[in-house]
């Protein structure tokens, strides 16, 4: 029974097990220049894009292991959309509003061809990954655009003065980004203990107390330490707020709602809930439609962090988000997967991304790194259900 139990405690911390030795092992190679906190800052600004689109890219795979190829290019075309709008003079935030819908708007266009036309996702998605980066570059005139507001930059970027201000004004640690982690840790773990608490009034079957108090203290030890290296340097970028926005409200929808069971459902046997009375062509538009949004969200936060608008922005960031999900455990057949699995996913492609530039790798060879590793997190969840059967 041991062994039983340390092979499934395996199974299902194997890729947290893989992040931490990989830490561990870039710790060795750059001589701890990885865990700097300059370094932690940057592995959460240059990916805030791969954690806000890998979240909406959970929900196309948790569909049956649909994929959106068009992301990298909805991406460049909202920022587009964004920039070109500011530098005519237009409201930020009415610019804002315009690039979320944009987003929505393509949602539901590839949303409709998917779900109710039954055009496969791959088909029209790679269709969208052609047409809005030819649009793109319409709107952009193959030009780059600059963008001027600061306001803009400072809410949505991760650059040099893209932080929350220390309300405390100390000069050695930011005690705003401190207070805020322990804060974190004490909702933490309330949180964990009213739903053990309410699990046991209602009868369900519970975690011994053992392993989730020990869970608690590896994730509350996790917390603290982020928060230590962030205020050891300016603080908390702001593009960390809206991927924790981003995480915590679709980790809610996934885990707590009425369409979040649907969106397993299908992936788990698309036929049976159809039969069970659910409107699955309704699931699959809204996943593509939330994929949008989501899309449009990271062309936000890549035009505030680089400050411009560029033809080529958005390339390769599909990969990324598709990269990240299955890295983090959906599986590729649908019906399994987390919004913490892409937050591991996303952060073990960072950490691979930054390990290697710091020591200096080819940046062809990173390619070829991050394709072995998707590879090999595939093969595993194939491999997992071959055993299973």
């Amino acid at each position: 029974m041991e062994r039983l139990s340390a092979s499934a405690i395996l199974k299902k911390y194997t890729m947290i097990i893989a992040l931490v030795l990989v830490v561990i092992f870039f710790s060795f190679t750059t001589e701890g220049k990885i865990l700097f906190p300059q370094n932690i800052n940057n592995l959460i600004s240059q990916n805030a894009y791969v954690f806000v689109l890998a979240t909406g890219m959970l929900l196309c795979i948790l569909t049956g292991g649909n994929i959106d190829l068009s992301v990298g290019s909805v991406v460049c075309f909202a920022g587009a959309i964004g920039a070109t709008m500011m530098d005519k003079k237009v409201n930020i935030w009415v610019a804002v509003l315009s690039m979320l819908l944009i987003g929505i708007l393509i949602g539901v266009w590839q949303g409709f061809w998917i779900a109710y036309v039954k055009v496969p996702p791959f088909i029209a998605t790679l269709a969208g990954m052609y047409a809005f980066r030819g649009l793109s570059n319409v709107v952009l005139q193959g030009m780059t655009v600059s963008l001027k507001s600061e306001t803009f930059i400072r809410v949505f970027g991760g650059g040099a003065d893209c932080y929350i201000p220390d309300v405390f004004g100390g000069d050695g640690l930011n005690m705003t980004c401190m207070l805020a982690g322990c804060v974190a840790v004490i909702i933490l773990v309330a949180m964990q203990l009213k739903s053990r608490i309410n699990n046991k009034s209602r009868g369900y079957e519970t975690a011994p107390l053992g392993s989730t108090v020990a869970k608690l203290v590896v994730i509350s030890a996790v917390i603290l330490w982020v928060t230590y290296k962030l205020a050891s340097y300016k603080g908390i970028p702001t593009a960390l707020i809206w991927i924790l926005l981003v995480l915590l409200f679709y980790g809610y929808l996934t885990t707590k709602t009425r369409i979040g069971r649907y969106l397993y459902a299908v992936g788990g046997n698309e036929k049976a809930t159809r039969l069970s009375g659910i409107n699955t062509k309704k699931v699959y538009f809204i996943a593509y439609v939330n994929m949008g949004l989501l899309a449009a969200v990271a062309g936000i936060l890549t035009i505030a962090r680089l400050t411009t608008a560029q033809p080529t922005y958005g390339q390769g960031y599909e990969m990324d988000a598709i990269g990240a999900c299955f890295i983090g455990g959906a599986s590729a057949y649908g019906g399994v997967g987390s919004v913490v699995g892409v937050v591991v996913g996303a952060t073990l492609m960072g950490v691979i991304n930054m390990g290697m530039s710091i020591m200096g790798i080819d940046a062809n060879y990173q390619k070829v790194v991050k394709g072995l590793v998707l590879l090999a997190a595939v093969a595993f969840d194939v491999l997992s259900k071959r055993e299973k059967k």
